[in-house]
């Protein structure tokens, strides 16, 4: 299993008027924290591992980033259950399911993630929601959800892992489908860090990290963000940078018993 993704990707262009996102940068420890997940993908893709064999790192990436990712929904199973494929629980299955088609998406993402998000549900949720449901937003969330493909369409100078942050976190504390939306917005940010030049290889593992750093204090932080203050946005968004930090020391692990065979 892998992400297939393009060789690489070019960062954004800068914004032609003001960057709405600017100010993000002025929030308490945001700035450091986006320049240390930077520092920390920077030294992934440094590896020697990724002139000719990052793909490996990417699939290995996939299947524990689909771990993770469910084990932060509540549904957490050895990795080694996952790779002999034994498990079947409907939440593990969509999980998987989504770390194997972002990379066909990462394109179509930054021009239609309405299109996109509707694939991601379907993939998440097929097991979990009624046919008519899936791919399908409630009715709350279209005014939000408009202004969050703005961003995702747009350009921006503020680093790739803050506007990945946002776009998780609208997701996940918007749930606009009713199910699986919490695999829906880890795998919407994981597409903008890949997109948008951060981790064009697709061989971090963000979603690992979160699940290092804790269900517990990923749902506060969550809660946080929901409230709308500036330090709940800020403590999200460090969170963020965190959990992408962790992310890359987890994708150097891989490479490392990649060449240790």
């Amino acid at each position: 299993m892998s992400i297939p993704v393009r060789p690489g990707a070019a960062r954004p262009a800068a914004a032609a008027g003001p960057d709405p996102l600017a100010p993000l940068l002025d929030l308490p420890g945001v700035r450091d924290a986006a320049e240390a997940a930077r520092a920390g993908i920077d030294r992934l893709l440094a590896h020697r591992l990724m002139r000719n064999r990052s793909a490996e790192v990417s699939g290995e990436s996939a299947l524990r980033g689909a771990r993770a990712s469910a084990a932060l929904d509540g549904v957490d199973v050895p990795l080694a259950d996952l790779r002999a494929g034994s498990v079947d629980d409907p939440v593990v299955q969509g999980s998987l399911r989504v770390s194997v088609g972002l990379g066909s998406m990462v394109d179509t993402w930054a021009k239609a993630p309405g299109q996109v998000l509707a694939r991601l549900h379907v993939l998440a949720a097929a097991d979990l929601a009624d046919r008519g449901e899936l791919g399908r937003p409630g009715p709350h969330a279209g005014p939000r959800l408009n202004g969050l493909f703005q961003v995702v369409t747009g350009t921006s100078t503020v680093p790739a892992v803050l506007v990945a942050g946002l776009v998780h976190g609208e997701l996940a504390a918007l749930a606009p489908f009713g199910t699986a939306d919490g695999v829906v917005g880890r795998a919407a940010g994981r597409l903008t860090t890949i997109g948008r030049g951060l981790d064009p290889k697709a061989v971090s593992v963000p979603e690992v990290g979160f699940a290092e750093l804790g269900a517990d204090a990923y749902r506060e932080r969550l809660a946080g963000y929901a409230a709308g203050g500036p330090d709940g946005v800020a403590a999200w968004l460090v969170h963020c940078c965190r959990a992408t930090e962790l992310g890359a020391r987890e994708g150097l692990a891989i490479a490392e018993a990649i060449l240790r065979g």
